[in-house]
């Protein structure tokens, strides 16, 4: 085992999931491997223990300088027609050299996790919801309902900070606060149980059937008068049990996690659930929270829009931004041909590599990549490990830094981004 006495690391921003914790304490040793001390999760674990491969660019899987890898990624984009900019695993700096790259070249933009967020952002685009921020549901949440998913597989820290927290603003007794799941077959509701050993009110159904369960609960919160005595499984008297509790409760929170509801047309069910928090603040206080995040899907949204005034799926082709969910995804521009050339970044997570493609592709992306098939690979450092950066937190009301912990030789992906251009 390597000796981590050499110095310790406190107040550590962690990257690895939608909730940022910048509580992680780290110790490194003295050729800059890191270990996990207090404070972390899976996730987090994984994402800082990683030990870095030696990784150098390669052109067609053959090692090669930095200088010529530039060079030849920037033939391959100059030559394009339709260039895809696909992954964006990245954080805000690295996706503002991404926009001002894909500017140039005329490329379309798509994040890796794009088909789940946008259960999401159709909502919001459609008809808006009321959210709250980690902070309020820290300090307010006296019943949090859970819907189709069990969150700490997403978010492992959620409860311990958010839940579970000893102390809140205003002296609440957090051990009290009522846990609802609702959705989900086997979910793993342990953390759900208090600290006091309250356990959670666990409502069970196929994630298939929430769109009829969530209607349904939004009907009753709404005074409809119902017929039925049970919807998938789930006791109509249940559901109205736990409408009379959302309805008495001083501050509930209404969460998901959009990557759980995994179904058709997914979004509607969403769209419902915000529809029974703003009914619900009609008598009480109520608002909805979207938990998740991963590969820095909030902060590349949050700097498109700013930017070019959508979030991604956009592209720049006619030389103004275009936005289309649905022709401008990865599957589509790839599968209809409608793409020439594929750029795929992913500089926090190795395992993230690039769909199967015959087309001139690129990658940029963590030292430890496997990609055998790229024409042209360039490994970059880490932000939040290797170099600074800018994230924000999935609540999207908060920035926080994310820090330099060791040196790299690899550059950071901003410094390639910007060389490419250069090159153009």
């Amino acid at each position: 085992m390597e000796n981590f006495s050499a110095s310790s690391l406190e107040s550590v921003t962690c990257p690895a999931c939608g909730l940022l914790c910048d509580d992680i304490y780290l110790a490194r040793n003295a050729v800059g491997q890191l270990k996990m001390i207090d404070n972390g999760c899976t996730k987090s674990m994984t994402f800082f223990e990683r030990t870095t491969q030696t990784a150098s660019p390669l052109i067609d899987g053959k090692p090669s300088s930095l200088v010529d890898a530039i060079k030849k990624a920037a033939v391959i984009l100059r030559n394009a027609n339709q260039p895809l900019i696909a992954g964006l695993g990245t954080e805000v700096q690295g996706m503002r050299s991404i926009l001002s790259l894909a500017d140039k070249v005329g490329a379309s933009l798509d994040h890796m996790n794009a088909n789940s967020s946008f259960r999401n952002t159709l909502v919001l685009q459609n008809s808006g919801w009321q959210v709250t921020t980690l902070t309020e549901v820290r300090n307010r949440v006296d019943l949090l309902l859970i819907i189709g998913t069990d969150i700490v597989s997403h978010n492992p820290r959620f409860f311990e900070r958010n839940v579970w927290n000893t102390a809140s603003m205003f002296d609440q007794d957090t051990s009290a606060r009522e846990i609802v799941y609702l959705g989900g077959q086997a979910v793993e509701t342990t953390a759900g149980i208090s600290p006091a050993g309250k356990k959670p009110t666990v409502m069970p159904c196929d994630l298939s059937c929430l769109p009829e369960v969530i209607a349904t609960l939004r009907a009753i919160i709404s005074g409809k008068t119902l017929h039925i005595t049970e919807v998938a499984g789930i006791k109509t008297s249940d559901l109205q049990n736990l409408a009379e509790r959302l309805k008495s409760a001083k501050y509930s929170v209404v969460t998901w996690v959009s990557s759980d509801l995994n179904f058709k047309h997914a979004e509607l069910t969403i769209q419902n659930i915000a529809e029974l928090v703003i009914k619900l603040n009609e008598k009480t206080r109520s608002s909805g929270l979207p938990l998740g995040g991963a590969d820095g899907d909030y902060s590349v949204n949050q700097v498109s829009t700013w930017t070019s005034g959508y979030p991604i799926r956009n592209r720049f082709s006619r030389q103004y931004p275009e936005y289309d969910p649905y022709h401008f995804s990865t599957e589509k521009l790839l599968n209809d041909g409608e793409a020439d050339a594929l750029l795929w970044i992913s500089e926090f997570n190795p395992e993230k590599t690039p769909p199967k493609t015959n087309l001139p592709n690129i990658v940029i992306g963590h030292g430890n990549m496997s990609v055998i098939d790229a024409n042209v690979f360039i490994p970059v450092s880490t932000a939040g490990i290797e170099h600074t950066g800018t994230m924000f937190r999935i609540d999207s009301s908060v920035s926080l830094p994310i820090g330099k912990l060791r040196e790299s030789t690899l550059p950071s992906l901003t410094e390639v981004i910007a060389a490419i251009e250069a090159a153009l």
